[in-house]
């Protein structure tokens, strides 16, 4: 598993809400959904994203490009918005917001009346005119899992990838089966967007200043090791064991782990547990003594401690929706 692959553990679709829009001028949308990820591909006409100015801090750190300045899109550009910070799509950055996007994909007017029945044009879409000038395809991830934090945490809080780079027929496609009825549909269009994400992240990535980690998993020794930890995550490892399955000192593992990774193996491999842990206490309903097991503690105390000191809540009030502040602050 690399760390595209444990994104998509974490916010990998599952029965995410995709929408096809299609607006004429003057047309402005304020997004104040506080999803976590957002993908939108734009299909044809133009559209001018408007970040608000993010506030500062580690998290909030843009990667590779200036991420509050107003960014136009064109047919074929993908625009990846990392929340919950709110945003304008807009025809002009100069028009100002007629409709705002709320949780749950609640449509209002700026004076609150709900507008989601009105704007309706037919299954997944909604605007103002079913010819509209522009015809964009949204599709939002409503949760995301604490296995992805690490990487959404390197993203900047808005990319946007030009036509070009990368292949454009996944939009082609996910625009095409956005608005049909089918048997399995809501399975069809998450498989869809995840693939149009990973692409997106995957060239995006390739081309910008990604974090060292994300380096590390090409490195031959520590890429190995981190493989080991994430697809093992019970087994009782220590430093010795894992320099021995990757044919390597203990001391020469360490240091290089460290310097690729930016901390210890074991000081990685507990946040992944503490993550993959979290993750399974809202998606199973498996005991705390189970997933304690399955992710290397040995008792549902010893993870419990371990969660709490770490997310500041308890597993219990955190499979009861507390959310953990590491984990509230990552936005």
């Amino acid at each position: 598993m690399d760390a595209l692959a444990s994104l998509l553990e974490g916010p990998r679709a599952r029965g995410a809400f995709v929408m096809c829009s299609l607006l004429d001028p003057p047309w402005s949308l304020r997004i104040q959904d506080e999803a976590p990820l957002t993908v939108v591909s734009m299909i044809r006409g133009t559209a001018w994203v408007v970040p608000d100015v993010p506030k500062r801090g580690a998290n909030n750190a843009a990667v590779g490009q200036n991420s509050t300045s107003p960014r136009q899109l064109s047919a074929g550009d993908v625009a990846i918005f990392r929340g919950p910070q709110p945003y304008t799509f807009a025809d002009d950055p100069a028009t100002a917001p007629q409709i705002i996007i709320h949780p749950g994909q609640v449509t209002k007017t700026p004076d609150g009346e709900i507008l989601c029945e009105t704007l309706s044009l037919g299954t997944r879409q909604w605007g103002t005119d079913p010819d509209g000038a522009t015809m964009m395809v949204t599709g939002t991830y409503e949760s995301a899992g604490a296995a992805s934090q690490r990487l959404l945490r390197a993203l900047p809080p808005i990319i946007v990838l030009p036509h070009g780079d990368f292949d454009s027929r996944l939009l082609d496609l996910l625009a095409d089966e956005a608005t049909k009825d089918e048997p399995a549909q809501s399975a069809v269009l998450d498989r869809l967007l995840d693939l149009v994400l990973i692409a997106a992240l995957r060239a995006w990535f390739a081309r910008n200043d990604a974090p060292a980690w994300y380096h590390a998993y090409s490195d031959p020794l520590v890429g190995k090791a981190l493989r080991l930890l994430q697809h093992n995550p019970a087994h009782g490892w220590t430093v010795a064991s894992l320099a021995e399955a990757v044919g390597v000192s203990r001391a020469a593992l360490a240091r290089r782990f460290t310097d690729l990774v930016g901390e210890p193996p074991m000081a990685f491999l507990t946040e992944w547990r503490l993550a993959l842990a979290a993750d399974l206490l809202q998606e199973t309903d498996a005991t705390i003594e189970s997933i304690a097991g399955k992710v290397g503690y040995g008792s549902a105390f010893a993870l419990s401690a371990a969660f709490k000191r770490h997310f500041g809540v308890s597993p219990r009030d955190h499979r009861q929706g507390t959310t953990p502040a590491e984990l509230s602050s990552a936005g």
